[in-house]
């Protein structure tokens, strides 16, 4: 009896050994050049790794990444909790697969704030679309990165691509600056709203509806058409306040209803309509340098501060310093300066 719970024992170690096995970084790239998902999802994880051991790995497979040929049309999807986000993006993945294109979902998960995890779970939110061998959802956990975007999904929008996904979806969780950060990385943006939910008189939220591409009305069905019509008549009213994109586009309302599958059709029309105005006026090869140039601004934004707070000189200073500020013995700005000049002058040459 012993000896069987010695052999479990082995075996059970020797499959856990085997899962933490990590291919290396050819594999990983011939996998993702491929198109296989298995591989593709094992390369996502190695990128989204916070380690230091694994930087130099994320960099090889994100720039082998960066020579194909992609032809590929990246779209933000946002809006409010409850407005339908779920059940659009599974009509819509539904729709263009069923027109046989390949499509990646990088749903940006909001984040337990106890254990890092996902909350949402985007699989059981988009259970259909998640059996369609055409498409790839992957969940982010969106931890503490600004606004609730994994700070990832940049490279993981290089990778979907790579792996030959035609059309990226990535949404957001409705809150914060989420919106602004997905904006910055995507072709196309789309607002998501729903009628009565009362953010009409807030300026209609003025920020967000300056960087849409489009606004759709979702769950027109039912008694709610009327209502939605509305809105949508209210919204196209609306955008005639605001100064003309630089791209010469005037954005446009639909509306919709996921739940249904009613006028889903007319917003890929609508998108493509888009995508072929832009390509032709170059705004859309324009549109994906500065997208380069913010993404290299930004890197080194989170590079910086990652080895900052890595540094362990600067963590011993760091508890002293907020001990400090907190008796009220120092001033924030002070401590902050103090810490930055250590790290500098001392700290970065360790």
């Amino acid at each position: 009896m012993g000896r069987t719970k010695h052999i479990g024992a082995a075996s059970a170690d020797r499959i856990k050994d085997k899962r933490k096995m990590q291919p290396s970084p050819e594999v990983l790239i011939e996998g993702i050049h491929k198109g296989d998902i298995a591989l593709l999802a094992r390369a996502l994880t190695s990128i989204e790794s916070t380690k230091k051991a694994d930087r130099d790995k994320a960099h090889s497979i994100v720039e082998s990444c960066l020579s194909k040929d992609i032809k590929s049309v990246r779209i933000g999807i946002t809006g409010v909790p409850g407005v339908g986000k779920s059940t659009f993006i599974e009509a819509f993945g539904k729709l263009l697969t069923g027109e046989g294109k390949k499509v990646a979902v990088l749903a940006v998960d909001p984040s337990s704030s106890l254990s890092r995890g996902s909350i949402l779970g985007d699989k059981t939110r988009m259970p259909e679309l998640a059996k369609n061998p055409a498409a790839f959802i992957r969940p982010s956990p969106s931890g503490e990165s600004l606004g609730g975007v994994a700070r990832k999904t940049r490279e993981s929008i290089l990778l979907c691509e790579a792996a030959g996904f035609e059309v990226i979806l990535i949404e957001t969780v409705g809150v914060g600056q989420s919106e602004f950060a997905v904006h910055s990385m995507v072709d196309f943006f789309l607002l998501l709203k729903i009628a009565g939910a009362g953010d009409e008189l807030q300026g209609i939220k003025r920020g967000i509806i300056e960087m849409a591409d489009a606004i759709v009305i979702n769950k027109t069905d039912g008694s709610n058409v009327k209502y939605a019509t509305q809105a949508r008549s209210q919204f196209e009213r609306a955008l005639h306040l605001y100064p003309p994109k630089n791209n010469g586009w005037v954005p446009k309302v639909l509306n919709c209803s996921a739940l249904k599958g009613e006028g889903i059709a007319e917003v890929w029309k609508l998108i493509t309509g888009f995508l072929s105005e832009n390509t032709l006026n170059g705004h859309l090869e324009l549109h994906r340098k500065d997208q380069n140039k913010n993404w290299l601004l930004q890197a080194v934004d989170d590079f910086l501060k990652t080895e900052f707070y890595r540094h362990p000189g600067v963590q011993k200073r760091l508890n002293k310093m907020m001990a400090e500020v907190q008796a009220n013995l120092k001033s924030p700005f002070r401590a902050a300066e103090e810490l930055l000049e250590y790290y500098t002058n001392k700290g970065s040459n360790r």
